[in-house]
C-alpha cells in the first residue's frame, strides 16, 4: 500500500479507518475495475480502506499496476 498516510478521513475528517486485505479488480464474471493494469495471467491488485465514521471508500491501485498507467489505452489523465 502507498506510504502517504490515509487518514484522516478526506470527507469526515474521521481517523476511525479500516483496510481490506490485497483483492483482485476482476476475473470470472466480475468487472475488471482496473481493466489492462495486470497481466495475461493475473488481474492488478488493490486495497480498500473505509472510513467507519461515514462511510467513504477508496480504491488504492498496488504499484505493479500503476506503473502500466502512462501506456495503457484505457486510461488517461485528468488534467
Amino acid at each position: 500500500m502507498s506510504t502517504k498516510p490515509v487518514a484522516p478521513c478526506p470527507n469526515c475528517g474521521g481517523s476511525n479507518l479500516y483496510r481490506s486485505q490485497l483483492l483482485r479488480a476482476g476475473g470470472g464474471y466480475a468487472p475488471n475495475y482496473l481493466p489492462d493494469l495486470g497481466s495475461f495471467w493475473a488481474v492488478a491488485r488493490f486495497k480498500l480502506v473505509v472510513c467507519r465514521d461515514c462511510g467513504l471508500t477508496r480504491w488504492f491501485a498496488q504499484p505493479p499496476a500503476l506503473e502500466k498507467l502512462d501506456t495503457s489505452d484505457h486510461w488517461e489523465p485528468v488534467n
